[in-house]
C-alpha cells in the first residue's frame, strides 16, 4: 500500500498540449507513486493517450513538466531557459520507462525472442548471451517462452501483445505505460493480456494503463484518473471513483459503459 512517503515515480505538473488551435490537454497535474497501478479512463478523444505519450515524451508537451523519478523529461533547463533534450539525453531520461502500444509494433521479420532481445543488444549494449538470457526470462514471465522461435504472423493478437510486454519487461523498467493494450484484440483474447498485466501489478510494478476495460480498472487499479475534453476531471482512489455518489459526468460515463458492457 502506498503512503505519502512512498517515492513518486511520475509527476505531471500543469501539463498542457495543443495540436494547432486544439487543446488536447489542459493544465493537468497528478502524481503516480512507486508500485501504484493507475488507470486513465474517459470518453474517446478525452486526452488519455496523449497524456500517456507525454509521460514518455513520445508526444512533446507544450507547457508544464513531466518528472520521472524527480528528473525533468524531454527538456533541459539552464538559467531559467528550457530547451529540448538531445536524442542521447532523451534516451537516458527514458531508461526506466517501458511502453506498450495498441498495435504491438513487433518487427515482422524477427522471431519473438529477437524482438525482445533487439533493444537489449542495441540500446543496453548487452552481449548476445546475456541478451538472450534476459529475453528468455521476460518471455517466460508472460507465458510465451514456448513461442520464442515464432514470427509475429504465426502468433495471435494476444500472443503478440504478450511478446510486446516481454520486450518492455526485458529492459527492466521502473514504470510501464500501456496505451489501450487490448483495443486491437478480438474479445476472446483480451483476458490473456489483462492477466499478464494483473500479474505485473501483483509483483509491485508501477503501471499506468489507458483502458476502456472498466472491470479491469475496478479490480486492479489503485487510482483512477478520469479525463474529459482534455481536462482531468477526477483523480482519486478506485473505491472512491466507483462509489454511487460520484460526480454527474462520471456517473453518465459509467452508465453509458454499463449499457454496452457488464463489469
Amino acid at each position: 500500500m502506498q503512503t505519502p512517503e512512498t517515492p513518486i515515480a511520475i509527476s505531471a505538473k500543469n501539463v498542457s498540449k495543443r495540436f494547432g488551435s486544439f487543446e488536447a490537454l489542459k493544465d493537468i497535474s497528478l502524481d503516480i507513486h512507486e508500485s501504484e497501478v493507475v488507470c486513465l479512463i474517459g470518453p474517446s478523444g478525452s486526452g488519455k493517450s496523449t497524456l500517456l505519450r507525454c509521460m514518455s515524451f513520445l508526444e512533446q508537451y507544450d507547457e508544464g513538466a513531466v518528472l520521472i523519478e524527480g528528473q525533468l523529461l524531454g527538456y533541459t533547463e539552464m538559467s531559467g531557459k528550457r530547451s529540448l533534450m538531445t536524442e542521447k539525453e532523451l534516451l537516458n531520461a527514458r531508461r526506466n520507462i517501458g511502453f506498450v502500444f495498441q498495435q504491438f509494433n513487433l518487427w515482422p521479420h524477427m522471431k519473438a525472442l529477437e524482438n525482445v532481445s533487439e533493444a537489449l543488444l542495441r540500446v543496453r549494449k548487452h552481449q548476445p548471451d546475456q541478451a538472450r538470457a534476459k529475453a528468455e526470462e521476460a518471455l517466460q514471465k508472460v507465458g510465451m517462452l514456448d513461442k520464442a522461435d515464432s514470427y509475429p504472423m504465426q502468433l495471435s493478437g494476444g500472443q503478440q501483445q504478450r511478446v510486446a510486454i516481454a520486450r518492455a519487461l526485458a529492459m527492466e523498467p521502473h514504470v510501464i505505460l500501456f496505451d489501450e493494450p487490448t483495443s486491437a484484440l478480438d474479445p476472446e483474447l483480451v483476458g490473456e493480456v489483462l492477466e499478464v498485466i494483473k500479474a505485473l501489478a501483483a509483483d509491485g510494478m508501477t503501471l499506468v494503463v489507458v483502458t476502456h476495460e472498466m472491470g479491469f480498472a475496478a479490480h486492479v487499479a489503485d487510482k483512477i484518473a478520469f479525463l474529459d475534453q482534455g481536462s482531468l476531471v477526477k483523480y482519486t482512489t478506485t473505491s472512491d471513483f466507483f462509489k454511487e455518489k460520484a460526480e454527474a459526468r462520471i456517473v453518465d460515463f459509467l452508465e453509458s459503459y454499463r449499457q454496452r458492457n457488464t463489469f
